[in-house]
């Protein structure tokens, strides 16, 4: 089977959640992912295999040229197959296309290889507040 990866993809909130807590490692959630991004994304990228969603990623921007990859996730069964990659390279396309110039990504540090070399980032320094 090949995955689909689809930009602005439609999803349900149930599934994503699930998609998030199998990923990031928590309890599901009841979340309405749908419409926060709707309200505050330029767009996102849904990965499905045989129509079950198994990667996403969500992009944010300023309204201007600074885009933001947030809450990148491959279901952990389908891990290392270039799907969080692909992913990645949509969601640059898109908003290089909509006349970002900068996509901005913050990681931890056990991800330098997925960010910094399988999807091409550059490190930078940046600062953090925790709220």
């Amino acid at each position: 089977m090949t995955v689909e990866h689809t930009w602005r993809g439609g999803f349900d909130n149930a599934e994503l959640n699930a998609l998030h807590a199998r990923g990031f490692g928590y309890e599901p959630g009841d979340a309405d992912v749908w419409g926060r991004v709707n309200d505050h994304s330029l767009g996102w990228v849904c990965a499905r295999l045989g129509g079950e969603l198994v990667g996403f990623v969500n992009v944010v921007w300023d309204g201007g040229v600074h885009a933001f990859v947030l809450d990148t996730v491959t279901d952990p069964r389908h891990r290392r197959a270039g799907i969080g990659t692909a992913l990645v390279r949509l969601a640059a396309e898109r908003a290089r296309g909509a006349g970002c110039r900068w996509l901005h990504v913050d990681f931890e540090a056990h991800l330098d290889a997925f960010y910094l070399r399988a999807c091409g980032f550059a490190p930078t320094r940046a600062g953090l507040i925790a709220l």
